[in-house]
C-alpha cells in the first residue's frame, strides 16, 4: 500500500491535529473536493472527516468513499463521534449513518469516536462559560491525543474494522475550570443553529461520557 495518506477536511482543526502528527499527509478540502478522485490517487489511506453541522453527512461520507474506490485508496478511518446513535442529536445520527456507510465501503476501514474537544473551552479567563449544565460528566478528548491515535491506526496493522471511543480525561467543565483557577457558569444556549440547541439540551440532562482506556490502550 502507499505510504501517502490524505486528509479529507484537512484545514480544520480536527485536520490540522491529524497532520501534526502523520508525517506527509496530505490535506483535501473544498477546493479538492469537484474531482476528488484525482486529489486522492496515489494515495494509500484517508482519514475523513466531514464538516461541522452538515446538512447532509452521509451523502459527503458516501460521495467520498465513491471517490476513494475510484482513486484505489485502501484505508479509511473515519472521524465519528461518541455516542452516535442519539436520536435527540440530529448530527449524531448522521454520522451514526455514515459509519454504516463506512463498514459496507468495501475498503479497510476503522471508526474514531471522539469525545468533546478540551480545546473548545476557553480554560485562561476568570470564568468558564458554557450552555450547557457544568456539572454533567463528559470524557474530554486533547487534540493532541486525537493526532496521536490517528496516526496509530493509519501507520501501524492490526487496526482494520475496529471502533475506538476517545477521551482524554473524565471530567465536568466546573473540575476543568476550577484545575485551572476559574470559576463555571452555564449561560444561555445563543441559538445559533438548533443542531446545537438540541446538542446542549441534551449535554443539560445526560453530559457525554466517554471512557479513556480505548485511547490509552492506543498510545501505550
Amino acid at each position: 500500500m502507499s505510504a501517502r495518506i490524505a486528509v479529507v477536511g484537512g484545514h480544520g482543526k480536527t485536520g490540522q491535529a491529524v497532520r501534526a502528527a502523520v508525517p506527509g499527509a496530505v490535506p483535501l478540502g473544498r477546493a479538492d473536493w469537484d474531482d476528488l478522485a484525482s486529489a486522492l490517487r496515489g494515495c494509500g489511506a484517508a482519514y475523513l472527516i466531514a464538516p461541522n453541522l452538515h446538512p447532509d453527512e452521509p451523502a459527503y461520507v458516501g460521495a467520498a468513499l465513491a471517490a476513494m474506490r475510484v482513486a484505489g485508496v485502501q484505508r479509511v478511518v473515519y472521524h465519528s463521534v461518541a455516542s452516535p446513535y442519539v436520536p435527540e442529536m440530529p448530527h449524531h445520527l448522521g454520522k451514526a449513518t455514515s459509519e454504516d456507510l463506512v463498514r459496507r465501503s468495501g475498503l479497510a476501514w476503522t471508526v474514531l469516536q471522539p469525545g468533546a474537544y478540551l480545546q473548545n473551552l476557553d480554560l485562561t479567563g476568570p470564568v468558564v462559560r458554557v450552555p450547557y449544565d457544568v456539572d454533567a460528566p463528559f470524557g474530554f478528548l486533547d487534540l493532541a491525543d486525537l493526532g496521536a491515535a490517528a496516526a496509530r491506526v493509519l501507520l501501524e496493522p492490526g487496526h482494520e474494522g475496529a471502533t475506538y471511543e476517545l477521551a482524554s480525561r473524565q471530567a465536568t467543565v466546573r473540575e476543568l475550570a476550577e484545575e485551572a483557577g476559574a470559576s463555571a457558569e452555564r449561560v444561555e444556549d445563543p441559538g445559533t443553529h438548533p443542531w446545537l440547541t438540541a446538542m446542549f439540551g441534551y449535554y443539560d440532562r445526560h453530559g457525554l461520557p466517554v471512557g479513556t482506556l480505548p485511547l490509552r490502550a492506543l498510545l501505550a
